[in-house]
């Protein structure tokens, strides 16, 4: 899979780019606005605030916003992995370690298993969770009670939790893609941090190649950054829009942000399945991908650019996508397929 989008924050991104507070954020407005309300709100309650599901794309702070959320209420973070709680004691141990007023992220939430769910039913509903001390004859069930606190999932497939789990969120939230302008922004604060000399037109070009997601945007800021250093052989370089098409060209990132892999998902639809529909699993065979990365991280940024178009009964290509890839739309007697 290319590091470029994946999801794991292999990168290491300094902690100093990270905004600390919602007057630093950039973008999702609408949220960041409703957030304020309803933290306002539940710290004149003395209340912590509900639990909140946050929902989109990968790369767009859903984090970052839990973040803010925890250092507003005065408590910890405390974040895991979904994949990572395995066994219900797992996440009876984490709970039971909670104070007053912590934030629980929980991220892939869609990925937990229905009994560390239903652990966490009680626990978000009623503050309490059932713990067995010992074992055999000797076991005794006693019940666990839990500080005020709140829990924030963050999930790319809010549709594979599950009703009952679903409904105990208060808050439900989708962030979306961000503008050029947004992306721009966050890549001149970036910048500024890092101490990073660039000249207007080319933070343009980077913010351009994004996939409109600040994750990506900063990743290809360090990659552009590492080409202006080697290509002058000098650390304080100055990046300009030559360098930064020469090391697209070379990453094999296009106009719009696509990669060798965005590239050939839609050159296999339109060559070895006649532009579709066709499923995700012959499309993973075909190109050796696993289908969570192209469910994930392929296949919804080509929707969102309109590339692509999902139907009951498969991918298929549009007239927008065979132009991207420069070939022909097939025709069906007088009418275009895929319009």
């Amino acid at each position: 899979m290319n590091d470029l989008i994946n999801q794991d924050d292999a990168l290491n991104l300094d902690s100093s780019i990270r905004p600390g507070s919602f007057n630093e954020f950039v973008g999702q407005n609408d949220i960041v606005n409703n957030l304020q309300i309803f933290i306002k709100a539940a710290q004149m309650r003395s209340e912590p605030l509900d639990h909140i599901l946050f929902s989109g794309p990968p790369g767009l702070g859903k984090t970052t916003l839990a973040r803010i959320i925890a250092s507003l209420q005065h408590g910890e973070f405390r974040q895991v992995s979904a994949p990572n709680l395995k066994r219900t004691g797992d996440v009876v141990k984490i709970l039971s370690g909670l104070s007053r007023n912590d934030t629980l992220f929980i991220d892939e939430i869609h990925r937990l298993t229905t009994p560390v769910e239903e652990v966490l039913y009680s626990a978000m509903e009623d503050r309490q969770v059932d713990i067995t001390l010992s074992d055999g004859l000797g076991a005794m069930p006693i019940q666990l009670d839990l500080p005020p606190f709140t829990l924030v999932g963050a999930t790319t497939r809010p549709g594979n939790l599950t009703a009952p789990f679903r409904d105990r969120f208060g808050i439900h939230l989708r962030l979306d893609y961000y503008s050029e302008s947004e992306i721009e922004e966050i890549l001149k604060n970036a910048a500024k941090k890092w101490d990073i000399r660039y000249e207007n037109d080319a933070l343009e070009e980077v913010a351009r190649r994004s996939r409109k997601t600040p994750r990506v945007s900063l990743r290809l800021l360090r990659r552009i950054w590492d080409y202006a250093i080697a290509d002058n052989n000098l650390e304080n370089a100055v990046i300009d829009k030559a360098i930064v098409e020469s090391g697209f060209y070379q990453m094999q990132i296009d106009m719009l942000g696509l990669t060798a892999l965005d590239n050939r998902f839609l050159r296999v639809i339109a060559e070895n399945f006649q532009g579709g529909p066709v499923g995700l699993k012959p499309l993973s065979a075909a190109l050796s991908e696993d289908v969570v990365t192209l469910e994930d991280f392929v296949e919804p940024y080509m929707i969102r650019l309109d590339l692509v178009h999902r139907t009951s009964r498969g991918r298929v290509i549009t007239r927008k996508g065979y132009g991207h890839i420069n070939m022909p739309q097939p025709v069906s007697g007088q009418r275009l397929l895929y319009e």
